[in-house]
């Protein structure tokens, strides 16, 4: 009766971490570089963690990793078997982080919270927030991609977009690599803006855990100077 006892206590604990503490995450994409290294099949695997968030809202500068809405969501394939029997597995798995939940999770850097407004156009020295530049040390430079003069510039990152009043409880959303990320500036049509309800983020990104050569905490600057 005790490997079943240790087995059941195992579960029950890694279900509470994953629940209520933290989970791990893999970046399976370049959107975050230079902060998160992502690739297929071996992007860097971060630890994401909730308490944080129950004693204080997300701010400006934290990476957080949280839920697409319905506009993010085009294209996203469910990881569930069609089987049953299978499905009802990997939903009992991704209860205790072995296998990942079914939703279509990414990770970004809040830019700007509800009430602010967010803009870059011509002219305008980086991303702007409440008409003020925003740090950008922390992005990749030089753009991963050309930026086209007519329709941008590299201090915004890409094209010109905005000023978007970003919805209260609401964040808006970057990548890192600004010219190569699909992110609240791709989705500013929909209900949203373009912006994440703060019921969908699953936690804050701390640190990388692995690779070991990339083990490193994940800073959140004040990027509102």
């Amino acid at each position: 009766m005790e490997i079943p006892v240790v087995v059941v206590l195992t579960l029950l604990i890694m279900f509470v971490i994953q629940t209520f503490i933290g989970r791990l995450y893999v970046i399976p994409s370049a959107s975050m570089e230079p902060t998160l290294h992502g690739e297929s099949g071996s992007g860097d695997r971060i630890f994401v963690e909730k308490v944080s968030y129950y004693f204080s809202d997300p701010e400006p500068g934290d990476v957080i990793v949280f839920a697409g809405t319905d506009s993010w969501n085009t294209g996203f394939d469910s990881n569930r078997s069609s089987n049953p029997v299978i499905r009802g597995m990997q939903e009992v798995g991704s209860w205790v982080g072995l296998v990942p939940k079914d939703e279509n999770t990414l990770v970004k850097r809040i830019i700007a919270t509800g009430g602010q407004t967010v803009s870059c156009q011509a002219g305008d020295p980086a991303i702007m927030v409440d008409g003020k530049p925003i740090d950008q040390s922390y992005t990749l430079q030089p753009n991963f991609y050309p930026v086209d003069e007519s329709t941008g510039s590299d201090a915004c990152g890409g094209p010109f977009f905005g000023p978007v009043t970003v919805p209260e409880g609401n964040y808006f959303m970057m990548g890192d690599n600004r010219t190569n990320s699909l992110d609240s500036r791709a989705h500013i049509g929909d209900q949203f803006q373009g912006t994440i309800p703060e019921e969908n983020i699953r936690g804050k990104v701390e640190a990388v855990v692995f690779p070991i050569n990339r083990m490193q905490g994940v800073g959140d600057p004040d990027i509102q100077q």
